[in-house]
């Protein structure tokens, strides 16, 4: 089956940069200089798919400390990367020398694309946007990062909804290839085809969605963390759980990846009632990674080992809650968190949220760590065998 099922990835990495409607006699946009709003972990790596491929960039925050984080970030990629002797230290310089750092969304006014990369939250989106909408050039694409948010609702901060879009990058936004692009609905044909092949001259292989909650993986996604938690619920543990993934092929399970981003995202300790597990975590500063202790305990080296301490809280908190402790099989475990991913595959294909079953298959295997040679998500579980 992995030879048929790499078979069918590869082709599906090819297919998804065509669109209905999009065919050769649709124009595209020159881009020959990018802006990217917020120098923070997703703007820094936007920009530096940029600044690889020669592409100058002019790089906005609010901030000066933060600005000069965000280019400490970028330099320290880069010279990590030439100490690993992938590019010399005159490249690092050139690729620096192409990026213009600043205090002033003015700047942007010669930009051709400009990537809008703030914190996901719409009344800074839409503000961002009706900014953007006064000092960007006519014709200028103007794209959002977001990873939920309704694309319409932020087109409609401008006056020109036509050359508005969705560019989600995943993070490291450098190094992963997937780049969900979002067609709002009033998104013109040349704006789209401009952000395509603009995501495949930048190294990424682009998939189109349209608008919903998550758009295609997240909104998935949301379903396997919901099945996830359920799991706890019933007794199974954070590491039983990541365990059935990372025995599937996944690089790390749902609990390991919250550790890594860090369970704090969100979360506000002014505001935190204990009313989840995460939220006591939290609480007793167990934030992941970043703390030593998260889901799991941490060495030095952040070699991870499953936490008595947590284990403990788990089952406190069912108990609380009335929740009905069991045993599973991992068969089960793995049935009860891939099988609503794949229900609500469908549902985004009926939607029409996107063309094929293989688009589906790209965003998991390039965008979540779906182990490449089961063919993804939706050609494991048989949807899509017949396509050509």
């Amino acid at each position: 089956m992995s030879e048929d099922a790499l078979a069918h990835i590869a082709a599906a990495e090819a297919k998804a940069r065509e669109v209905d409607g999009i065919g050769p006699e649709v124009p595209t946009r020159p881009v020959a200089r990018v802006g990217v709003v917020g120098a923070g972990t997703m703007g820094g790596g936007i920009a530096m798919n940029f600044l690889n491929v020669g592409i100058p960039v002019t790089i906005v925050e609010r901030g000066q400390d933060a600005l000069d984080r965000g280019l400490r970030v970028i330099r320290a990629n880069y010279e990590r990367s030439a100490a690993r002797g992938k590019m010399t230290a005159d490249e690092v310089e050139a690729r620096m020398g192409l990026l213009t750092p600043t205090l002033d969304l003015a700047a942007l006014k010669d930009c051709d694309l400009v990537i809008e990369a703030v914190f996901e939250n719409m009344a800074l989106k839409k503000q961002v946007f009706g900014e953007l909408d006064r000092v960007a050039k006519p014709g200028a694409i103007l794209a959002t990062n977001t990873s939920y948010l309704d694309v319409n609702e932020i087109a409609a901060a401008t006056g020109r909804p036509e050359d508005v879009l969705g560019m989600h990058y995943f993070s490291p936004a450098n190094v992963m290839k997937l780049l969900e692009i979002v067609r709002g609905a009033r998104t013109a044909p040349d704006v789209l085809k401009t952000a395509i092949e603009v995501g495949v001259g930048t190294g990424k292989v682009p998939v189109v969605a349209g608008v919903c909650h998550g758009f295609i993986g997240n909104r998935m996604l949301s379903r396997r963390q919901q099945a996830a938690q359920q799991l706890l619920m019933e007794g199974a543990m954070p590491w039983d759980v990541d365990r059935v993934l990372t025995d599937f092929g996944f690089p790390m399970g749902p609990f390991q990846m919250s550790d890594l981003a860090g369970l704090d995202i969100g979360w506000s300790r002014e505001t935190s009632r204990g009313e989840t597990i995460r939220d006591r975590l939290c609480e007793m500063d167990r934030r992941g990674q970043k703390t030593g202790a998260g889901f799991y305990d941490y060495d030095a080296e952040r070699r991870r080992t499953p936490s008595p301490v947590v284990e403990r809280l788990i089952r406190a908190y069912v108990a609380e809650k009335g929740g009905t402790v069991r045993e599973h099989t991992a068969d089960e475990m793995l049935d009860r968190l891939l099988s609503p991913m794949v229900e609500e595959g469908k549902a985004i294909l009926a939607e029409g949220i996107v063309q094929r079953p293989g688009d589906i298959d790209v965003v998991w295997v390039n965008g979540y760590g779906w182990p490449r040679a089961t063919g993804g998500i939706m050609w494991w579980a048989g949807i899509g065998r017949n396509e050509r």
